[in-house]
């Protein structure tokens, strides 16, 4: 079977990975929001000099989380936020047991296991192979702020 649709692919090309960079993002988040991270991922690759190759972000924390997001329009994250409030809300009456950090604690391990707390983007000719209006986000649940680490790595060839 087959689609009406034109599918093309370049020639595939192969790169020794010779390089393990990795570095630790400190951010303070101001609480509940997205945060966009796109620009320290990409010096982190310019400063590692990468070629070719993959950068995985990690978030060490359980009430916070990455997504790759749009960056054009900020009602999209807006509308994101709604959603995620709706699938778990933070209210008193929600009826969570977990409790013991508030109210929005378990609410935000419920929304960090639905977005997920690693990324992987491609580096292609030292640049994240990221879409148009993609961007790189934290997300914090949390509504206080809080200190998040976030490790970077970089494995592939460099420049």
């Amino acid at each position: 079977m087959t689609s009406g649709k034109s599918v093309n692919r370049s020639a595939p090309s192969t790169v020794q990975a010779t390089t393990v960079a990795s570095s630790l993002l400190t951010v303070q988040t101001s609480g509940c929001g997205f945060i966009d991270l796109t620009t320290e991922a990409a010096k982190f690759i310019e400063d590692v000099h990468a070629r070719d190759g993959a950068l995985t972000l990690f978030i060490r924390h359980t009430s916070a989380s990455l997504t790759i997001q749009e960056n054009a329009d900020p009602s999209v994250l807006v509308d994101l936020t709604t959603v995620l409030a709706r699938l778990a809300p933070d209210d008193e009456d929600a009826g969570w047991t977990h409790d013991t950090e508030g109210p929005d604690d378990m609410p935000a391990h419920i929304k960090t296991m639905l977005t997920g707390t690693s990324l992987q983007v491609p580096v292609l000719g030292g640049a994240l192979a990221l879409g148009t209006w993609q961007a790189i986000y934290l997300i914090e649940h949390r509504t206080r702020p809080h200190r998040r680490e976030i490790v970077l790595q970089f494995m592939g060839g460099n420049r």
